[in-house]
């Protein structure tokens, strides 16, 4: 590397040129191709190039990811639950507040669907020059929830894959903390979070085995428990032995 630095700064070295405040690939690459350099040396320092971009461009997602995360970011609860009359975050509400702050750090959210295997849903942050952070998968059950029909159901479960995978993505909190939840957070609420109780019935009803419910049904109980949600206990368990009946009358 240092001989191909030396070489390329030998053929565009002029005794009457002015210092440069900084050297860079392309800095050099724009020399030499002024001063006609052979295809390979430029073939090289193009190759150079090329990795200090990629270097440069996570380097500069790094920082944009410090400095958002710096961002006072409040989000709204602009929806009501009809079912406990509370109010909730949509993801539009989510979105919307937090891509502009993205953005004003040259990053990017995008979601990717795959349905090859039932419903995974992934979000990738990508910076403005290019480099992407780690896409966050997850994967969800179809929500039969209630009387949704089946193109209902499966935009049930990829709007909340959608909204997970995009606070994973960004380094958000859990709702509960992001959110101005009137206090439920600091563990005096009566209400689970909607999401997080629209996931355990969606989980509880896509139980395939009696072994799965059991487990799934206890901790979405034990989390309602936790502060006496006691609505969200009574609908877990008629959720559980609805579907423990299903499975029975199966066998």
């Amino acid at each position: 590397m240092s001989k191909l630095l030396d070489g390329a700064l030998a053929t565009v070295n002029r005794p009457e040129m002015e210092p440069v405040e900084a050297v860079t690939p392309m800095g050099i690459l724009q020399m030499a191709i002024s001063q006609g350099a052979d295809i390979d040396k430029l073939t090289k320092l193009m190759e150079l190039k090329e990795r200090w971009d990629v270097t440069e461009a996570r380097k500069a997602y790094v920082q944009a990811m410090a400095d958002f995360k710096n961002e006072p970011i409040v989000i709204a609860k602009d929806k009501k639950n009809t079912q406990y009359g509370s109010m909730y975050t949509s993801i539009g509400e989510l979105v919307n507040t937090v891509t502009p702050l993205l953005g004003k750090h040259g990053l990017s959210a995008e979601w990717s669907l795959d349905q090859s295997e039932g419903i995974r849903v992934g979000c990738t942050l990508t910076h403005a020059l290019g480099h992407s952070g780690e896409t966050k998968w997850m994967k969800v059950p179809t929500d039969d929830s209630g009387k949704k029909n089946p193109i209902q159901q499966i935009k049930s479960s990829v709007t909340y894959a959608r909204i997970l995978t995009f606070e994973m993505a960004c380094g958000l909190a859990s709702k509960e903390a992001n959110l101005d939840d009137d206090g439920n957070g600091a563990g005096g609420g009566k209400e689970l979070d909607i999401a997080d109780f629209d996931r355990i019935i969606s989980l509880i009803e896509a139980a395939d085995s009696l072994p799965i419910l059991q487990v799934t049904f206890v901790e979405g109980y034990k989390s309602a428990q936790k502060i006496n949600d006691v609505a969200a206990m009574k609908q877990f368990t008629a959720a559980k032995d609805k579907r423990k009946a299903e499975l029975n009358e199966n066998n």
